[in-house]
């Protein structure tokens, strides 16, 4: 094997590669990127055996072909430190990688192709099409609220769902759900659901960066497959039954707040300073008109906002994790949010003002 490349082609599929790559590994293998030139085409491929990633680079100049694996996080650290106009020549000798720019050379270990594990393909039962903007936004809008480590391992991941003409997604940590759903072209009859682990949405989210690019989706029993330009990400599916989303949205809510988002979202961050820093509970009391957000922490400490906001009904005084509500503020866009509230021991209903497509549920805290 051997080929040359500009230093710039190669390190951006080699990051985003490499980042699928686990730096400590059971098997050897795994800590390894997987190099493939075939023709003008050179390959690279990383696996966890959960995710794998592969990310493709059309070479300027014909290459002797050839396939080896090398250690991913080296191979990525050699390729920053190069000057950025370097021009980087690798071949395979002696079952050695020999690395050559200018005047520095690198020798990398390798172990033999054969070695490297492949994700099984099941077949496909859907496949669709989607802009990666829409499939970014979804996901962007969302991924804060998947679980980290939960024992309920089906929670560690997102909910994708799809159905006629719309894509959706959902994620829960037991606390908090956040929803998103878009229009999408998408010709499937009965509802598809699947489970996507955390870390696999997460470097999804990665790869998205053409905002008029499209994603192919393939969605298997085992696997979730996605396709930019030049990349080709799989991810294993959770093996898990989600939680009913609908059964979580509150209904019925008779106390409607409507407030400026940034507004709320100063006040919020300020009296975060003096919650206790275990539970981050604050205490919001609604008035006609107002909203008074209070908090203290063990120290005997407190904090005081008030913010105005359009509301006509009774009093409510609630608490919430103050963390929660920003991440939803957080990842807002309009001007204006709405709060739908019942009672204090009922979960609250966040939205944008003039838009449905994202709703958001946080449970009250007892404080």
């Amino acid at each position: 094997m051997h080929f040359t490349i500009q230093r710039e082609a190669l390190l951006k599929p080699l990051q985003l590669v490499a980042g699928v790559v686990e730096r400590r590994q059971t098997l050897p293998v795994l800590s390894n990127v997987l190099l493939v030139v075939d023709g003008q085409q050179l390959s690279l491929t990383g696996t966890d055996l959960e995710v794998e990633l592969v990310g493709r680079v059309q070479l300027e100049e014909p290459a002797e072909t050839g396939s080896i694996t090398v250690p991913a996080r080296k191979l990525m650290d050699i390729c920053k430190s190069l000057p950025n106009d370097a021009l980087i020549d690798i071949r395979v000798d002696e079952q050695k990688l020999v690395v050559k720019a200018g005047r520095s050379r690198f020798t990398l270990s390798t172990l033999p192709a054969n070695d490297f594990p492949t994700v099984e393909e099941g077949p496909g039962s859907l496949t669709t099409s989607l802009d990666q903007s829409k499939l970014r936004r979804l996901i962007e809008r969302t991924s804060f609220a998947m679980a980290q480590q939960d024992v309920r391992y089906y929670l560690n991941g997102m909910l994708l769902e799809v159905s006629t003409g719309v894509i959706r997604a959902v994620a829960t940590d037991g606390h908090r759900l956040a929803m998103c759903s878009m229009q999408a072209d998408i010709g499937q009859q009965d509802r598809h659901q699947v489970i996507v682990p955390r870390k696999g949405i997460l470097e999804l989210a990665r790869l998205l960066t053409e905002p008029d690019g499209n994603v192919s989706i393939v969605l298997g029993q085992h696997h979730i497959r996605a396709t930019t330009g030049e990349f080709t990400f799989t991810s294993k599916l959770v093996d898990g039954k989600f939680p009913d989303y609908e059964r979580v949205l509150p209904k019925g809510g008779d106390k409607l707040v409507l407030g400026d988002r940034q507004a709320l979202r100063e006040a919020f961050s300020r009296t975060a300073i003096l919650s206790n820093e275990k539970y981050r509970g604050i205490r919001l009391q609604l008035a006609s008109g107002q909203l008074k957000i209070q908090a203290n922490n063990p120290e005997q400490e407190e904090a005081e906002e008030e913010v105005g906001v359009e509301y006509n009904g009774g009093s409510l005084e609630i608490g919430f994790n103050v963390s929660y509500l920003l991440d939803v503020l957080g990842v807002m866009t309009t001007e204006q949010v709405r709060l739908i509230l019942s009672d204090s021991n009922s979960s609250a209903l966040l939205q944008e003002s003039d838009n449905d497509d994202s709703a958001y549920v946080v449970m009250p805290m007892r404080l």
